[in-house]
This record gives C-alpha cells, sequence and structure tokens, in this order.
C-alpha cells in the first residue's frame, strides 16, 4: 500500500514513511518533547512492523503519531501498534494548550486515515513523562495500565539511598564487597555473551518470541547515531555476571533491556547494576532513572522488585482506540475468542 500526503479544508495530515528520514526527523526536532522511542531508527530496529509517522497540522501547530503498520493474516485489513517501549503522540504545543476544534479536526483526519487504510485498531503503550492522556482522552480508547515506577535523580544521593528498602540497601552493600567490577562493553564478543545470556534468560521466564532479540539488534542499538546507548556488564573476574542495555536522552535514562548469568542469579547482582545506572544518570545529567512497572500494568513481582528502589510512581496508560468496531467485533468472533478476556486488540490475542 502506498501512502500519500492528504489535504483538503478540514483534512490536513501526511504519512512519512521511513524513505522520507529528514521528515521524520524535522518533527522530532520541533517537538515540545520526544523519548528515544519516537524515534525512526528505532522504529526500523522493530521488526513487528511498517514504520509510519501520521502528522496532523493546523496553521503553526501539530501532532504526530509514531505507529508501526501490521497487516492482519488472511484479511483485507491492518492495524496499528508502537514499538517497544513508550511512545505515543508528539507535538510542538503542550497537549493541554490544545484547542477543542483543533482536537476535533485531528480526530476527524485520523479516523479519515484509519479508513482510508483499512486499518481496525491501534495499541501504543504512552509515556508516561509527556502528559499524553490529556488528548488521547478527548479522542477515545484510553486505558489505566497500572503504576510504572521511577527514581528522581535530582533529589541528594542520599534522599535517593534513603527511597531504597532497608533489606534492597543491605544487599547492595553486600554486592559491593563481592567485588564485581562494573565496565562498558566495546567488543562484539561482549555483545555476543549478552545475546546468550539474555535468550537464556527470555527462555527461563517462557517469553513470547517476540522478545528474542538478535545480536544484530543489539549492536544497531549500541552503534545508533539518533539516541544513545550503552551496554553495562558486570564482571566477576573475567565472567559476566549481568548485563543491561542502557537507554537515555531528554533528561531520562532507562535499563532498556537485561540479563543475569544463570549462575549468579541467587545473588541478584542487577540491583548492583540498578544502583550504577542511577550514578550514570547523574554523570550524564539524566533527570530521572525510568524504571517501568509490572509485566502487562499488574503489581507482581517484577513491581516489587523495582517497587524497592523508589515509591515514586507515575499512572501507566494505553491507548487502544477502535475506528472500526463493526469489522473489529467479526474479526474477533471469527477468532473465537471470548469477549472478556484482557487483551488488545482481542482479535491477536
Amino acid at each position: 500500500m502506498t501512502y500519500t500526503d492528504h489535504y483538503s479544508a478540514v483534512i490536513n495530515y501526511q504519512i512519512i514513511t521511513k524513505q522520507n528520514s529528514e521528515r521524520w526527523s524535522y518533527y522530532l526536532k520541533r517537538s515540545i518533547d520526544y523519548d528515544v522511542f519516537h524515534t525512526l531508527h528505532y522504529h526500523e530496529l522493530d521488526t513487528g512492523g511498517e514504520p509510519i509517522l501520521f502528522v496532523y497540522e493546523e496553521d503553526e501547530t501539530f501532532v504526530g503519531f509514531p505507529l508501526l503498520k501490521r497487516e492482519i493474516e488472511a484479511t483485507e485489513y491492518c492495524d496499528f501498534t508502537s514499538t517497544y517501549g513508550y511512545s505515543g503522540p508528539i507535538s510542538n504545543k503542550t497537549f493541554n494548550c490544545l484547542t477543542d476544534g483543533f482536537i476535533n479536526n485531528l480526530n476527524y483526519a485520523f479516523l479519515d486515515f484509519m479508513q482510508k487504510n483499512r486499518a481496525i485498531s491501534v495499541f501504543c503503550r504512552l509515556n508516561p513523562f509527556m502528559s499524553q492522556s490529556i488528548l488521547l482522552e478527548k479522542i477515545g480508547g484510553l486505558k489505566n495500565n497500572g503504576r510504572t515506577i521511577y527514581i528522581d535523580l535530582t533529589e541528594s544521593v542520599e534522599t535517593q539511598i534513603a527511597r531504597y528498602n532497608k533489606r534492597l540497601s543491605r544487599q547492595i552493600r553486600q554486592l559491593r564487597r563481592y567485588g564485581f567490577v562494573l565496565k562498558e562493553a566495546n567488543t562484539d564478543y561482549e555483545i555476543q555473551c549478552f545475546t546468550k545470556m539474555y535468550h537464556k534468560n527470555m527462555i527461563r521466564v517462557d517469553a513470547n518470541q517476540r522478545y528474542f532479540y538478535t545480536e544484530d539488534y543489539f549492536k544497531a542499538l549500541i552503534d545508533s547515531k539518533d539516541f544513545d546507548t550503552r551496554l553495562l556488564l558486570l564482571y566477576d573476574g573475567d565472567k559476566i555476571a549481568c548485563g543491561a542495555i542502557v537507554m537515555w536522552g531528554n533528561g531520562i535514562i532507562r535499563n532498556h533491556l537485561s540479563a543475569t548469568n544463570e549462575s549468579y542469579v541467587f545473588l541478584s547482582p542487577s540491583k548492583l547494576m540498578t544502583d550504577e545506572i542511577t550514578k550514570l544518570g547523574r554523570e550524564l545529567g539524566m533527570k530521572y532513572l525510568h524504571l517501568g512497572g509490572g509485566v502487562g500494568g499488574k503489581e507482581d513481582t517484577l513491581f516489587n522488585f523495582k517497587f524497592s528502589f523508589s515509591n515514586l510512581v507515575l499512572q501507566d496508560n494505553i491507548w487502544c482506540f477502535i475506528s472500526d468496531h463493526s469489522v473489529y467485533d467479526q474479526l474477533v468472533r471469527q477468532k473465537n475468542i471470548p469477549p472478556d478476556k484482557l487483551y488488545f486488540p482481542l482479535y491477536r490475542a
């Protein structure tokens, strides 16, 4: 399918693809705020769909939605999703400054785009630091996905550590006495070792195949010119105990993907790694270390692990937008999926 620009008295939008990378960058640079997950390069690394940037523009104001287009198997339809991470809409205005008239026209334009492309739904995980819910609650499909945790790196180190669970603080001191050494990976061999360790972790937790990222994927992240990434490794002598792909930009640093050597799981060296990432974040002038939440928004063991570092939380929202309810329901019935199942879009459950 070929995407084209559409202009009329009411509809004024354009669809930017990877063939027009300069245009994609142009809108990112004009945005008040954006994250690593909004960049074209990050979208290109995701093999789950075709990257597009929908842009609605009116006078000097624009709103953009970076998305991945996916065909719906054995149908004439498609849908859109977001990359792994926290993306959502961007704009050159704060979302609370957008007028109701602008939002109505944006909604009309987006529905026109969805209908012209026979697109049924959009799933998008929002960026909790960007107040995007102000816009999307007016468009529809906004859903609460639990709580997401962060560490405030603008606070003093003493205040940060005081937020740590007492047991966690004790464990980190013990891990430091163990003699682990933190290094930045700088060889292909180290990336290869991390990839193998990461895959073993994914098998251990029975992760979806989507999360089995390749060695080439990790290399592309580290080598990106569009955002900053490092692979940090904790060594015990010449053995890697754990590692983390750390990404940062616009004041936020994240442990994007991590893995622990199965021989060291009982020591939980990732606790020391997280503490070290806060130090790196401070050195880089970052405001926050975003830890994230639990699996699927649940307050599970992963959430509790992160909560042991900080009691600072934000609401985590997702955008579950349906443009054609009739076709959506038809696809769900064809798959014989219970309508009360918690998944979106339900026909992909």
